[in-house]
């Protein structure tokens, strides 16, 4: 880009000199041929800056956007890492392995991994006697279990794994159905238990864009 600039203002000079002089011909042919050939580098020089070079010598300036990948512009969400007490690694995986159908990763003869829709999800067997207790909280008319943990899914997510697990027979705490129906924060949720007692939620908001919304009465 220098080097175009240094080009340009080598012709300047030598075109000034033949005007002054009042000679013409070849001198003015050389300084054709030297912007032509710096044409190319100064408008490229010219478009990195923000210059404009207009028809009669005006140059106007705009500030340029700064580009960047869409990697960089567009935040990834990280997986989330979540390990749970179990009582028993075999009941365990038939039901978040055969019933949920997720997919199992690294596996000990004392816990297992899952990917629980994309987060890393491992179950850890910390003995027969253990089961999970239970504390409620009211939520829309609902007494929900706490703690629990889940996903927020897509709605056709949702309803298919809602699908399987009524075809299992897996009992809910709270049954599939839609909450805080008419408000920003309308969501599809369902509440049940894996074999040791911890409890689960999985809900699909209506509107992917509300999770965080405030709006509403709550």
């Amino acid at each position: 880009m220098k080097a175009g600039f240094r080009a340009a203002a080598r012709a300047f000079r030598q075109f000034s000199t033949t005007q002054s002089n009042g000679t013409r011909g070849r001198p003015m042919a050389s300084f054709a041929m030297s912007a032509s050939r710096i044409a190319g580098t100064a408008t490229a020089a010219s478009a990195a800056v923000g210059v404009t070079l207009g028809a009669k010598g005006t140059i106007s300036c705009k500030p340029q956007s700064r580009k960047t990948s869409s990697t960089a512009s567009t935040p990834t969400l990280q997986p989330f890492h979540l390990a749970v007490p179990v009582h028993d690694l075999g009941k365990a995986k038939a039901f978040y392995g055969d019933i949920m159908q997720l997919t199992e990763g690294r596996s000990s003869a004392s816990w297992q991994d899952y990917s629980l829709f994309g987060h890393q999800f491992v179950c850890h067997c910390v003995g027969k006697e253990y089961r999970a207790k239970d504390y409620f909280n009211p939520v829309d008319s609902d007494n929900v279990p706490v703690p629990h943990f889940g996903v927020c899914l897509s709605v056709d997510e949702f309803h298919a794994l809602a699908g399987r697990l009524q075809a299992a027979g897996i009992s809910f705490i709270i049954e599939p159905h839609l909450r805080f129906e008419g408000q920003a924060g309308e969501q599809y949720t369902m509440f049940f238990k894996d074999p040791s007692g911890n409890s689960l939620e999985f809900k699909a908001m209506t509107n992917p864009d509300n999770l965080f919304a405030k709006a509403g009465t709550y």
